[in-house]
């Protein structure tokens, strides 16, 4: 049975897709899932998540429907990881939850010079069974500015603002901004929706990366950027790499310009402020590239571009982790880090409609949303005082093996339907080349 309007918040949320992107609206393509996404949580993370992994499928012109519990496998698929056979460790003890004297912190430490930043900051050593004492003693915006200023990562732990996040709901969640100018050549259509689109992917942690590994996994060719001096975690790779070639070359270097120059699509998941510091924003690619679809994705959006985020911090400032408490006094999260996943697959859907109205309009197109702006979307969604009791999903159905280098890698297959991944490459092993 067709969807009606508004009969679910997952109507809501693809319909504003449709308007944020110009198209058509994809009301009655698809019909309810047969039963909801097992994410369970007091805010609508299972509408989310289906609605963010639907829209793709509509974007590209699936018609099958997917499969909620392979979604939900997909949403948390750094459970599903494995490398050599071992479950890898996915949270440094540098992030995490801290109490302070008047509150909470919620801190990020999964990279090394974070790490350090904040061992320096708080005058711990190496030794992280220090942290809690150092936060017990301090005030919380006393830490905060300590940890921010050395270079760390950490945000206070929030309540909702019920009036901000409405503002944010009045601003577009995928805002899109089209430069005039000629009509793209045709390309070579193959059999994938992709085939034929250049991808220069300049993301790095997880939500861009699930981005542009669905761009692959519908044909892209896509290429990873990364700058040498600065190695990602080696399960954040192969958890979304598949499909990608992977290279290591200097955002300043003429190479990067050459690049872009035979590029369809770039994807841009760094700070906003340290983009245009790289001559890398969206405005000084369009005037230097014309013709491209530019998506960006940052933590925070434009009007905090300076600061830099994760999933995890967002959920901790804009309310969601005390909304999530499980006791009422401590801080909780979501079931899964659900906004990076959404924000990923959403900005995937955004890049097919826009790759289509460039064949059709010309010119440059540029495409943006937020980790903050996502937040905003899924507080404004109906919520349960009592969420659905977790379920025990078996694994082995929905579970790819590859050969990576001298690893072993298990990782959860596609959330869209009727496609399959790809290994990935071994961090850096690719020329930065076309």
């Amino acid at each position: 049975m067709p969807v009606s309007p508004g009969s679910a918040p997952s109507d809501a949320v693809l319909s504003r897709v449709c308007v944020d992107l110009g198209i058509a609206p994809w009301t009655g393509r698809f019909a309810p899932p047969e039963s909801p996404v097992p994410l369970p949580s007091r805010l609508a993370v299972a509408d989310l998540a289906w609605a963010s992994v639907l829209s793709v499928c509509a974007a590209s012109g699936i018609r099958a429907l997917p499969d909620p519990h392979r979604i939900a496998l997909a949403f948390r698929s750094d459970r599903v990881l494995a490398i050599d056979a071992t479950a890898p460790p996915v949270w440094s003890p540098y992030s995490g939850f801290w109490r302070t004297a008047d509150g909470w912190v919620r801190t990020h430490g999964n990279y090394p010079h974070h790490a350090s930043a904040m061992r320096r900051a708080l005058c711990v050593g190496d030794d992280p069974a220090l942290l809690a004492p150092a936060f017990e003693t301090r005030d919380t915006h006393e830490v905060v500015d300590e940890i921010t200023s050395a270079g760390g990562l950490a945000v206070r732990v929030a309540p909702e603002d019920p009036a901000e996040d409405s503002r944010l709901r009045s601003t577009p969640l995928l805002d899109v901004r089209h430069l005039p100018g000629p009509v793209a050549h045709p390309r070579d259509v193959g059999d994938r929706p992709l085939d034929g689109v250049r991808v220069l992917d300049l993301t790095r942690v997880i939500a861009g990366p699930v981005c542009t590994r669905t761009l692959a996994l519908l044909g892209a060719d896509v290429l990873r950027i990364d700058p040498p001096a600065l190695p990602e975690p080696e399960w954040q790779h192969l958890d979304t790499g598949h499909g990608k070639r992977s290279a290591l070359l200097d955002a300043r270097s003429p190479r990067m310009r050459e690049l872009l120059d035979r590029a369809d699509v770039v994807v841009l998941g760094y700070r906003p402020a340290a983009l245009e510091r790289l001559g890398l924003s969206p405005d000084q690619i369009a005037a230097q590239h014309p013709g491209l679809v530019i998506a960006q994705l940052s933590a925070w959006g434009s009007e905090q571009p300076e600061r830099a985020g994760f999933d995890s911090l967002v959920q901790a400032e804009s309310g969601i982790a005390l909304i999530e408490s499980p006791d009422g006094e401590r801080p909780g999260a979501l079931p899964a880090q659900a906004l990076d996943h959404s924000a990923g697959y959403l900005l995937a859907t955004s890049v097919l409609a826009l790759l289509e109205r460039r064949r059709r309009e010309g010119g440059t197109w540029i495409v943006r949303t937020s980790l903050r702006r996502i937040a905003a979307e899924l507080l404004g969604m109906p919520r349960s005082h009592r969420p659905e009791a977790e379920i025990e999903i078996d694994i082995a159905p929905h579970a790819a093996t590859f050969r990576v280098g001298e690893r072993e890698l298990r990782t959860v297959r596609p959330a869209l339907p009727g496609v399959e991944f790809t290994a990935p490459h071994v961090w850096g092993s690719d020329h930065p080349t076309w």
